[in-house]
């Protein structure tokens, strides 16, 4: 069982089955964890260590893992730069538009189909003590906000502008950047000229 929980630990606390398998663990040691609690099964042919369990970032990394196209967006990108006081209950995920949905076991996700000009732009990989997590930037994220804004909701929209000019003392130069390239100016422009002058 060592030689598992050492092949987990070395890959930040995952391992897929078709690795396992290639180094000589058998489907039964798996279960056997499976059953006393010691891993947990993410989607079909990838687990992870239950001791990640409850820590807030590893659901995101769980995602990253569990769909190699997914980039973690909207109120969950917003909830991990803390541009917003609203907790998400499920991690939101952009997917390019002709993607269809994968299937994921934990943790709840809600996807959002992204077309190619605005899926590949703005995205970072940010390395972490549990894994890798790709995510848009800041910039990208609140421009992105505004165009869900009718569905996830214009206070959101609002108080992610208004955090961010906190953020990056009132500089919007790269914000401006990324609100051409998503077509927000209009929408935008009159927000920050309004929060800039109060």
């Amino acid at each position: 069982m060592s030689k598992i929980l050492d092949f987990f630990k070395k890959h930040y606390g995952y391992a897929r089955m078709k690795d396992l398998k290639a180094n000589g663990i058998h489907t039964r040691e798996l279960r056997k964890l499976l059953e006393e609690g010691t891993i947990e099964k993410v989607k079909a042919g990838l687990y992870r260590l239950a001791t990640l369990s409850g820590i807030k970032i590893v659901s995101l990394v769980d995602v990253c893992h569990a769909i190699p196209k997914g980039v973690i967006c909207l109120i969950s990108a917003l909830d991990y730069y803390d541009l917003t006081t609203f907790s998400p209950w499920e991690v939101h995920v952009a997917i390019p538009h002709d993607l269809k949905k994968p299937t994921i076991e934990y943790p709840p996700v809600s996807f959002f189909h992204f077309r190619e000009n605005t899926y590949s732009l703005g995205i970072e990989t940010i390395n972490t003590e549990f894994g890798p997590i790709r995510i848009y930037n800041r910039e990208k994220t609140v421009c992105d906000i505004f165009r869900f804004r009718n569905r996830l909701g214009e206070d959101l929209a609002i108080e992610a502008l208004k955090n961010y000019l906190i953020w990056s003392n009132g500089n919007t130069a790269r914000l401006r950047k990324y609100m051409k390239a998503t077509r927000m100016e209009k929408i935008m422009s009159p927000f920050i000229k309004g929060m800039m002058h109060t």
